[in-house]
């Protein structure tokens, strides 16, 4: 899967099959999780799980997904690297595909304070202080890194370093860690543009109204080998303070589920699965060039 259009992936099927005796790689095993219980077991079978609808996982996501995350806009498919995350944790918890219901939920929404309508969401969320005060986190499934695109026209094209970006119109979507690394990375001289989504900013970059636009950088990948011709990667950017950025499935504050997904997302982290899936959907990743 090293051609850049990441199109060409193996289902969730093959992937699971694979992840057998597999270490893992990508993610780093740290207690993000907040609120909810620890328990496991027979305690987290779906008999004991006070899920939205009984018997089904109602799992949520944004309106529209992207590649890699997800393909074709099609969550429910298993294909891409966050669905088939998603039917991984499903399958821990002993639930079938045919128990698993998605729904849609902005972005935003996601993570603001309130009950929410599904039992876990799945959609590029970074783990921080901020937002476990409004929501709870399973364990990480992903560590990533925010990335500058811009088109091959740019002026900012050939930086080598985050000074060269000082002077340059950045955009991201809004509420997200990419724009978090804008004002606090970057801290460029021109206020940065924000988005209500990855379209609308992708489209700001096609017609000149921003110089780059900062994304993770699987998305990146995606983008500039399959989305925007003429944009490429300026490079990965240095992380903000404080932890390495991670993704995590939101949960609503306090749920009695957190315990039990984290501790599914921490046995596919153990056993393999959650390198298998990225090696599977994320594999061309790798080799960008990092901002100093």
């Amino acid at each position: 899967m090293r051609s850049r259009n990441l199109l060409l992936a193996a289902g969730l099927t093959a992937a699971l099959a694979a992840a057998a005796g597999c270490a893992p790689a990508d993610d780093t095993a740290t207690p993000a999780a907040s609120g909810g219980s620890s328990s496991g077991g027979a305690s987290c079978a779906p008999a004991n799980l006070k899920t939205v609808a009984a018997g089904k996982l109602t799992i949520a996501t944004d309106e529209p997904v992207y590649e890699p995350w997800f393909k074709d806009n099609k969550p429910e498919s298993g294909q891409g690297f966050e669905s088939a995350v998603a039917y991984a944790v499903a399958t821990k918890l002993g639930y079938s595909k045919d128990q698993v219901a998605w729904t849609r939920v902005t972005f935003n929404n996601a993570i603001a304070p309130g009950k929410k309508t599904f039992d876990f969401d799945v959609n590029e969320f970074s783990i921080t202080d901020e937002r476990k005060q409004a929501v709870d986190f399973s364990a990480p499934y992903y560590d990533v890194t925010q990335t500058v695109i811009a088109l091959k026209s740019s002026k900012i094209a050939g930086a080598k370093s985050v000074a060269d970006l000082k002077g340059a119109k950045l955009g991201a979507q809004v509420g997200t860690t990419s724009y978090r690394s804008i004002t606090e990375v970057v801290k460029p001289s021109a206020q940065p543009q924000v988005y209500n989504n990855n379209d609308d900013a992708k489209k700001a970059l096609q017609n000149g109204q921003i110089d780059g636009l900062v994304v993770d950088l699987p998305t990146a990948f995606y983008i500039t080998g399959a989305e925007i011709q003429d944009a490429q990667i300026v490079g990965q950017l240095p992380q903000p303070s404080g932890t390495p950025e991670q993704f995590g499935l939101v949960l609503d504050k306090g749920s009695s589920l957190t315990g039990c997904v984290s501790q599914a997302v921490d046995a596919l982290r153990g056993d393999g699965t959650l390198k298998t899936l990225a090696d599977t959907w994320l594999s061309s990743v790798q080799g960008a060039p990092k901002l100093s």
